[in-house]
């Protein structure tokens, strides 16, 4: 071959690379412009989102900065119900949403939610890692919505007061405790004989402050975070639900992220919220100490009398022809006395 036809051979093949990595270049900056909001009405000192905060930043450094998350805690972008609206309809792309707060919009999602059926964390990750987990991921995806995988923790449930401490459930008479926008807890603390009233997490500190309620309920996390113990006196163990975070995204807008990157998301969510469950666990054995330490008076209550008054008033037989026959006998796998 001429030395001319060797170097026209070798310009015309430098233009076929260079039209490669014009083209490589082109999908790659396509892919920068993936940018995500993601919200939710923790404070920013929470657990979930400390861990989602290391999430986006891990997430953002594999992808080369081809995705951008911004976190906006604590209500910012509205209430959960505002969230969920916007969810639904793409204006947010993601959130954590706890499955209570989602049954606005599917019900089913607040089983795992129902008055005092776990007892232990064993049977809370059996069954939210198991079938109870899937039926529950399966509803909301036919709502438009995508779960990712692993459920995030937000803990069992204890009942804060300014005015008595709850140690059965005749304490609860007439007791005003502040609720989120859930039907099914203010259908529970009802049956208790309490008067509920739904606030959203971001006016609860001030409801309680000015007196519209007496009380409130949350796990010990939220209720330090939150500093509910400056305006409460007593904390009562009832341990009454356990609720777990949901992280979700619009359907369409995750259809629109591109599979490798989606992978990539789904890993280091996935690792996050182990991690945060993890820190629920240590926090819960140095966080009752810390409590008393800021104020809080502490005290044990017994399940099985609250169960009793829930199941003779008829709040668990509602609760499963809510439910349906199907979703109350996967939760009867792992949940005690709730009929």
């Amino acid at each position: 071959m001429a030395v001319r036809d060797r170097r026209s051979l070798l310009k015309a093949g430098a233009g076929v690379l260079a039209a490669g990595v014009s083209s490589w270049a082109s999908t790659t900056q396509a892919q920068k412009a993936v940018k995500l909001k993601l919200g939710n009405d923790l404070p920013a000192t929470h657990s979930v989102n400390v861990r989602l905060k290391e999430a986006v930043d891990a997430i953002a450094a594999e992808t080369g900065g081809k995705v951008a998350i911004g976190l906006f805690p604590n209500n910012q972008l509205g209430s959960d119900s505002d969230m969920v609206s916007q969810l639904r309809s793409g204006a947010l792309e993601m959130a954590t949403m706890p499955g209570t707060v989602l049954s606005t919009l599917i019900p089913t999602a607040s089983l795992t939610g129902v008055g005092f059926a776990f007892t232990s964390y064993d049977k809370v990750w059996a069954a939210m890692d198991g079938a109870v987990g899937d039926f529950v991921r399966g509803n909301i995806e036919k709502a438009g919505l995508h779960a990712f995988d692993t459920v995030w923790d937000n803990g069992f449930r204890q009942t804060t007061s300014s005015t008595r401490p709850i140690n059965a459930p005749d304490d609860l008479k007439g007791f005003k405790i502040r609720v989120p926008v859930v039907p099914l807890w203010v259908q529970m603390f009802t049956a208790l004989g309490a008067s509920p009233v739904s606030i959203p997490l971001n006016e609860a500190y001030s409801a309680l402050q000015t007196k519209v309620a007496d009380g409130q309920e949350n796990p010990l996390a939220l209720i330090d975070t939150a500093k509910f113990y400056e305006v409460q006196k007593y904390c009562s163990l009832t341990n009454h639900a356990w609720d777990g975070f949901w992280l979700l995204a619009n359907a369409r807008s995750w259809k629109n992220v591109p599979a490798d990157v989606q992978q990539v998301m789904a890993k280091h969510f996935g690792e996050a919220a182990k991690r945060q469950r993890d820190d629920i666990a240590r926090l819960n054995l140095d966080l009752q100490k810390g409590l008393e330490a800021k104020g809080l008076a502490f005290n044990a209550t017994d399940a099985a009398a609250f169960q009793q008054v829930l199941q003779s008033g008829g709040f668990y037989k509602q609760a499963q022809d809510k439910f349906g026959a199907d979703a109350w006998a996967l939760l009867r796998k792992y949940a005690d006395n709730i009929g």
